[in-house]
């Protein structure tokens, strides 16, 4: 498992800051969160009262296609796929009986998958994306966010992009555009937002 480059947790109650920081350890190795992240930093002000959470994620595999396991074979109007790893299998076949019919997708066994597809059907068949790794990974790190943040902060925005993500709450409602509190942040952290 990895550690994180940056964690820190900042608090104008000292006490407190600790306190977090503590909880924050815990719920992220509890939550398996430490393998994606790289960088986070968390600030609470209970005067204000709000909490404020920025990081970075580690680079996210990519998008599973298809072809990363699946071996693919033409027969006429028939394709049949040869499955190498059973993980995606149920995604697969979800994608495949919305895109084609059910009716046309035939499982004769556990690693077999054969289509009647017409030509034009056929193209980029290796290419249907059947996993996607980022979804997951925000609703998690949001989750997270939320196990960790002061109950009560129940007002909340949060963002996911390229690699950097935020989330803020508090008792009260937040201001419309919370951007220059979780630039303030990311500066501190040592990064743009």
């Amino acid at each position: 498992m990895g550690t994180l480059e940056y964690f820190q947790v900042e608090s104008t109650e000292p006490a407190g800051g600790e306190l977090y920081r503590r909880i924050a350890s815990t719920v992220i190795t509890d939550h398996d969160i430490l393998r994606v992240l790289d960088r986070l930093r968390i600030f609470i002000d209970p005067e204000v009262p709000i909490f404020i959470a920025v990081g970075i994620t580690r680079t996210v595999p990519r998008n599973v296609i298809v072809r990363d396991f699946a071996g693919i074979t033409y027969d006429g109007d028939k394709v049949i796929l040869s499955i190498a790893d059973e993980t995606y299998l149920a995604p697969l076949l979800e994608l495949l009986w919305r895109r084609f019919g059910k009716e046309r997708i035939v499982q004769p066994d556990r690693f077999t998958i054969e289509m009647h597809l017409n030509t034009e059907e056929r193209e980029g068949i290796e290419e249907i994306v059947v996993a996607d790794p980022t979804e997951g990974l925000f609703r998690d790190l949001i989750y997270t966010m939320q196990v960790i943040c002061p109950e009560g902060f129940k007002v909340k925005k949060q963002s996911f992009q390229n690699g950097k993500f935020w989330f803020v709450a508090s008792e009260n409602t937040l201001q419309e555009d919370v951007t220059p509190l979780v630039e303030e942040q990311f500066s501190i952290m040592g990064e743009g937002s």
